[in-house]
């Protein structure tokens, strides 16, 4: 956006009303110079409570079609990401997707290119890079003093948080488990802090019909730090935390739950953060595309070397 066009707010259509919506609903609602402007999705139940508010639609191409847009977040399950964000992309608009950015590493690259190519923001939306007690770890550390290792558990029961989005559970739709869904996340923090990483090591539990429930994974930064990243979706309850070891010996923690007493309720702020930082980049015309595809590599080179590797760990039931 140019000229007077950066005085009035950007109109943003949200694709997907799944468990995720209600944040980014809220978020674009509350975000000074943003406003929802369309919302699709293919059931005309989850667009009813829109009806009154902003126009509708059932299909992302109608949407398009009917212009009107500045940008647009697509919250759609993870195997469509690349089908409708390479359709807003190829049409000039700026994206904001869910993470993962795809469900393959093929069709991550292929809309890298294809934003960068048309000079399209392309945006992946890591919501624990917002959180406010690891931003205030993150801002704690002293200046000159280095991570020596790093820790990142993202441990929850995944059916409690799919909710009606039963697509999670299935492995084809989801890109895979917790590496695929949760995994992303995780190793975005760990980037965050520590910088670009590489895949040392990783292990994967996988349950009795297959779908990885639990992993460990160590990356190692350029500086030689080290980052280990702990994933479960079997875990009763849920725990969100970072620890770090910095290079002065002393041990540092954060709790991203910590202040957020009820089931999601620390999401309200990280997706405020999600969309700040969104129209930030959108209307500065900043190349974001990095994050996304870092993440799904990380994902597709832990799942490669599974396969290489012979067969992973499996338990009969979710613990």
């Amino acid at each position: 956006m140019t000229g007077d066009d950066t005085t009035r707010p950007l109109r943003i259509g949200l694709i997907g009303l799944g468990v995720i919506s209600r944040f980014y609903a809220a978020a674009l609602e509350e975000v000074p110079g943003v406003e929802l402007a369309a919302v699709c999705d293919l059931r005309d139940e989850a667009l009813a409570p829109y009806r009154d508010r902003v126009p509708c639609f059932t299909s992302h191409a109608d949407l398009l079609a009917a212009g009107g847009l500045d940008a647009a977040v697509v919250n759609v399950p993870n195997d469509a990401h690349a089908a409708v964000c390479g359709d807003l992309i190829a049409a000039g608009l700026p994206v904001c997707v869910e993470k993962p950015l795809a469900t393959r590493l093929s069709d991550g690259r292929a809309l890298v290119r294809a934003a960068r190519d048309g000079g399209v923001v392309l945006f992946t939306a890591f919501h624990r890079r917002y959180n406010g007690n690891a931003l205030a770890l993150l801002e704690a550390i002293p200046p000159g003093v280095g991570i020596e290792w790093m820790v990142v558990r993202y441990l929850e029961k995944i059916e409690e948080h799919a909710g009606a989005d039963a697509w999670y559970l299935d492995a084809d739709r989801c890109g895979g488990g917790c590496v695929a869904d949760n995994g992303p996340n995780a190793f975005d923090t760990v980037r965050q802090f520590l910088g670009p990483v590489e895949l040392e090591s990783a292990e994967v539990v996988r349950d009795g019909a297959g779908t990885d429930r639990q992993a460990k994974v160590s990356l190692t930064a350029a500086s030689g730090a080290r980052g280990r990243v702990e994933l479960d979706w079997s875990y009763e309850g849920e725990r969100k935390d970072v620890t770090v070891r910095l290079t002065d010996g002393s041990l540092h923690s954060a709790d991203m739950l910590d202040g957020y007493p009820e089931f999601k309720q620390s999401l309200w702020h990280e997706y405020r953060g999600i969309v700040t930082d969104f129209a930030q980049a959108v209307r500065a015309g900043e190349d974001r595309a990095e994050g996304g595809l870092a993440a799904l590599e990380l994902v597709a080179e832990i799942y490669r070397r599974e396969s290489t590797a012979g067969e992973p760990t499996t338990t009969g039931a979710a613990r």
